[in-house]
């Protein structure tokens, strides 16, 4: 397996399990994680925050970790990366509106490297103009911005993820071992027990 180098672009309140689960797992199987966020460098921190689904009308929030970025926004070249990492939860909503991070993202969809966005981080590929024409999943609360994009939404269980290509997006964490899966398929990574 060739190790892969991957950006995560990550904010404050990003949601916790987008963002532990996917940068220890990538970490794991070998590949090289770089998380970034705009404003902070290497060693500086965000907060996360844990959504849960208890039987409310909408996910739950309570105060998660302090994830720590062990790469400087500022200094990324997007050309070194082979594909690119979205986590969910509040962050995506304004990280969509930094002009820099969209032109990243521009990169990784002009470029067809492999793109795996969770939940609300879709919202960043929408504002990028990275669905219009394309399928993909997110939480459902953002079907309208999909479809307002130009995309197509697929509403799947909230453990399952979608492919079209080289984008692969799922509802929420708890789809993680299908996103991640699929992820680790895109990238050429195969796994031997």
């Amino acid at each position: 397996m060739a190790r892969k180098r991957l950006l995560m672009i990550v904010g404050d309140f990003v949601e916790d399990y987008e963002v532990m689960v996917p940068f220890q797992a990538l970490l794991m199987v070998g590949h090289q994680v770089e998380a970034v966020c705009p404003g902070k460098k290497a060693g500086e921190w965000v907060r996360t925050a844990i959504h849960d689904f208890e039987g409310d009308q909408t996910y739950s929030e309570k105060p998660g970790h302090r994830f720590t970025l062990n790469a400087t926004f500022e200094t990324v070249q997007v050309e070194q990366y082979d594909a690119l990492v979205l986590p969910g939860g509040r962050a995506p909503e304004y990280l969509r509106l930094d002009e820099r991070v969209l032109t990243m993202v521009r990169h990784f969809i002009q470029t067809g490297k492999p793109i795996a966005a969770i939940c609300h981080g879709v919202q960043i590929l929408t504002a990028a103009d990275g669905v219009r024409g394309r399928s993909c999943t997110a939480y459902p609360a953002v079907a309208p911005e999909v479809r307002g994009a130009g995309g197509a939404y697929i509403s799947l269980p909230v453990d399952q993820a979608h492919v079209e290509k080289n984008l692969i997006t799922a509802p929420a964490w708890p789809a993680h071992p299908a996103w991640l899966a699929a992820f680790l398929r895109a990238l050429g990574t195969s796994i031997q027990l």
